[in-house]
């Protein structure tokens, strides 16, 4: 089935892709099935579901060929770098000398997404990878997830692994995260560049609804719900996790599909194995997801301080190059480069993307830049 089998109403794809996470999908149609015969709330299920990612990794048979004339981060089934944070076992990479550049993955992705940019930075940059917690070779830990989360896990990385200033980059959920770690941190972050970043300007309209729940609501209702959540979501999870769906999604926002091999397949489907990514998804699905407003673009933005780049995939299906326009309009230190490309750039034409960063790069003065603050 090809996918545009699964296209969402303009409306909600805005709704969803505009919110701070990179969705890898599941068909909404299961979804309209059980929501029509159980009168589901419309907010519960209305989303294509992501790969939560795991630890447990087993051998790797991958024969692709990388991108002609490019070099690219070998992988490793056991990782590569491991920090712990808060308890938790924090995966990441690093490569070269110079400027720290610090590069956050989008959801359901890892560290490996960087493949083919790792090398060609690092030839200039020191360039650290980090995988969320949550996600990729990181700790799939049983928390109640929220985007400051990950701010202050990218904080933490930059104070105790970095140790100096650095720029963030970040792709789709990724992206916002380093937002808000550039706003949490500003003394160590001299730069920012996000590619097609997660996140949703706030409507200053749209009042949140603070009624009272009713007992029916509270102790009937509310169970039910999140029993029959459970069984969905985990028949869901199951779904998004198998390597025919992944590839299907993947192709679906590269507009060029040379690069969805089985590297990109095995580097998401290997952490699925983690017997806690399935609760994981469960919990992101439904708490994290449905609680973004109070974090918005316009907040984040409103107290940035260093220099932004936007690279753009503007053939993008799920953010397009609106968003990045009216980021440039409301954050005049702003420089936007538009690609011919999908949602992840950074690996569809990393070419482009690894020139364009650099040469941004080359004009920015940390030492400059600090002073300003």
């Amino acid at each position: 089935m090809s996918s545009s089998s699964y296209s969402l109403s303009p409306s909600l794809r805005s709704r969803l892709f505009n919110s701070s996470a990179t969705r890898f999908l599941v068909p909404p149609a299961r979804l309209n099935q059980y929501r029509s015969r159980c009168q589901m709330n419309r907010r519960s299920f209305a989303f294509r579901g992501i790969l939560a990612s795991g630890v447990s990794v087993t051998g790797s048979s991958l024969a692709t060929e990388p991108t002609q004339g490019m070099e690219r981060l070998p992988f490793k089934p056991g990782g590569y770098n491991f920090w712990t944070w808060r308890g938790h076992k924090i995966h990441y990479v690093v490569q070269g000398e110079g400027l720290p550049i610090v590069l956050i993955h989008g959801f359901g992705a890892s560290a490996f997404h960087w493949r083919y940019n790792i090398p060609e930075l690092a030839k200039k940059y020191k360039v650290y990878a980090v995988d969320l917690l949550g996600f990729g070779w990181s700790d799939k830990a049983l928390i109640e997830y929220d985007a400051m989360v990950w701010r202050d896990q990218v904080v933490d990385f930059l104070k105790e692994i970095v140790k100096e200033p650095a720029v963030l980059v970040g792709n789709s959920l990724g992206g916002f995260t380093a937002l808000v770690a550039a706003v949490g941190f500003p003394d160590q972050v001299v730069g920012l560049a996000l590619l097609n970043s997660a996140g949703q300007f706030g409507n200053p309209n749209e009042k949140m609804d603070e009624s009272e729940e009713s007992i029916l609501q509270k102790f009937v209702l509310k169970p039910l719900k999140e029993v029959f959540q459970r069984v969905v979501l985990g028949f869901l999870f199951w779904q998004a996790k198998q390597p025919a769906r992944i590839e299907s999604v993947l192709k679906s926002v590269y507009i060029n599909t040379s690069n969805v091999d089985d590297y990109l397949v095995e580097s998401i489907t290997m952490p699925a194995a983690d017997p806690n990514a399935g609760e994981v998804y469960y919990r992101l699905m439904t708490r994290f997801m449905l609680n973004q407003s109070k974090y918005t673009l316009n907040s984040a933005l409103s107290e940035l301080r260093c220099p932004l780049l936007l690279l753009w995939g503007d053939l993008d299906p799920w953010v397009g190059p609106a968003k990045a326009n009216r980021i440039k309009e409301f954050y005049p230190n702003t420089t936007l480069v538009n690609l011919k490309a999908g949602h992840c750039p950074h690996d569809e034409v990393p070419e482009l993307v690894n020139k364009s960063l650099m040469d941004w790069l080359s004009s920015l003065k940390p030492e400059a830049s600090l002073q300003t603050l």
